[in-house]
């Protein structure tokens, strides 16, 4: 750990700073000049491409060049917008005088004030936030959650035959396949996902007010709207056509919200691996050297799980605060969105390490077979489900009934007691014969097929 890293306020930033700095390149500060900067050169760009009369014949070349500028954005490049900027204390109008210093440097300073030709802040603003978000996602978050995804599917399919308990309100209930209960969670992430992968990226990108007031006065026959259109297309992002001085939100509060959902799968997920350690369900892989508790010398803790419980805790209340606040803003902009943007790489970042922690912890566990078993055998009550269903089939008088006074009494219910009940019914042998073959065992429903391969 740095030096810095001791001093960090953030646990992101100390504490976590390896499992997460390959987030670092899409919310830094730094990663926000940049990609300010890309925005606004791919921008003259296209301005360039129009063309706009006073930027037809740009040398191809140098627009090659120009966009080096993002393309090798450095440290030296961040600091000195950082020092104009503690100068004339505009963040986006330090990039707009940087990017005019790079085209003095390209021996362009005759077309350098159409550098934010027309815009204003919250155009690139708007633009750049949902664009590093989307390469985030799609860069670092998605695969993990792909990774996660085949690892449970992974984890089902081996243990697609094992009988477990069921409990339900905590009490013994019908037997289950573990494998089974995992599908469950695969299911629930996989359509999550999807739901995810619709929610468009939007952008704003239309002027002081939304309405290209300053590029209509200036060019009055050029069709702004289909410019901005593809240009935000160009970006892989979508325009949002009607809008105020800012992005009004709502797609990027719908992912937000997709998140949250995500995360709630997982936190659900966390606890029912815990409570299955504590029931001894799993034993955990020991690592060698590693101290379960200060006192406590034979602890090993489901700290993985409960970590990553904590971050997506974390991770899902700053989501809230997003989704509920990000779409609302007095008249045509107030600023209460500007310093709230910039923690948007801060519940991703939980979100990554409660990934990293629950990959983790579903990598240490061992099933334990001789509890599992155990606890079948000691509930052989539970299939009285069964016995009643099928009595219910054969015309038996009042099945249900029969069986509630046998399994309600303060005895435990054995196998022999079960089989002593049987042998008391008026059925037939058959009956007989098809009621004694159940058992906590193989009273686990219809036979799941292999689950396929994770599809995200």
């Amino acid at each position: 750990m740095s030096q810095f890293s001791l001093y960090a306020i953030s646990p992101l930033d100390g504490r976590y700073r390896q499992q997460v700095a390959e987030l670092a390149p899409f919310f830094s500060e730094w990663a926000l000049m940049k990609y300010r900067v890309r925005v606004e050169v791919e921008y003259f760009i296209a301005l360039c491409r129009l063309p706009l009369p006073a930027l037809s014949g740009t040398d191809e070349s140098v627009l090659t060049r120009l966009r080096g500028v993002y393309q090798h954005f450095s440290d030296a490049d961040a600091l000195q917008i950082k020092e104009t900027e503690a100068t004339i204390n505009h963040d986006v109008k330090a990039v707009e005088y940087f990017l005019k210093q790079q085209l003095q440097n390209l021996n362009m300073p005759h077309v350098a004030e159409f550098v934010h030709f027309g815009l204003t802040s919250q155009d690139i603003n708007n633009t750049a936030t949902p664009l590093l978000l989307k390469e985030a996602l799609q860069t670092v978050l998605l695969p993990q959650l792909t990774n996660l995804l085949q690892l449970l599917h992974g984890k089902a399919k081996d243990w697609l035959p094992v009988a477990m308990l069921a409990r339900t309100h905590g009490q013994p209930a019908s037997p289950t396949l573990l494998g089974k209960e995992i599908l469950v969670f695969t299911e629930r992430l996989q359509m999550q996902l999807q739901l995810l992968q619709q929610i468009p990226h939007s952008a704003k990108f239309g002027g002081a007010v939304g309405n290209f007031n300053a590029h209509h006065a200036a060019y009055p026959n050029i069709n702004w709207l289909q410019f901005a259109d593809d240009f935000v297309a160009s970006l892989g992002l979508q325009r949002s056509r009607y809008t105020t001085q800012i992005e009004h939100y709502d797609n990027l509060s719908a992912l937000f919200d997709a998140l949250k959902r995500i995360n709630t799968i997982l936190i659900d997920l966390c606890r029912d691996m815990w409570t299955y350690i504590s029931m001894d369900y799993f034993k955990q892989q020991i690592v060698a050297g590693e101290v379960g508790s200060s006192t406590m010398p034979h602890k090993v803790n489901p700290i993985d799980f409960e970590n990553a419980e904590g971050n997506l805790g974390i991770a899902n209340a700053l989501f809230e605060h997003l989704s509920a606040k990000l779409p609302i803003s007095r008249l045509q902009r107030d600023l209460t969105d500007s310093t709230v943007l910039r923690n948007i790489g801060v519940p991703v970042a939980h979100t990554l390490l409660a990934i990293k922690n629950l990959k983790k912890g579903l990598n240490k566990l061992m099933l334990n077979s001789v509890k599992i078993e155990a606890d079948l055998d000691a509930h052989w009550e539970v299939i009285t489900e069964g016995i009643q269903t099928i009595l219910r089939r054969e015309g038996y008088p009042q099945p249900y009934e029969a069986l509630k006074n046998l399994s309600r009494t303060n005895q435990q219910i054995t196998h022999e007691t079960l089989v002593a009940f049987i042998d008391s019914l008026q059925i037939s042998p058959q009956v007989k014969h098809e009621l004694l073959a159940l058992n906590p065992f193989n009273y686990t429903g219809v036979i799941y097929p292999p689950p396929p391969n994770p599809n995200t």
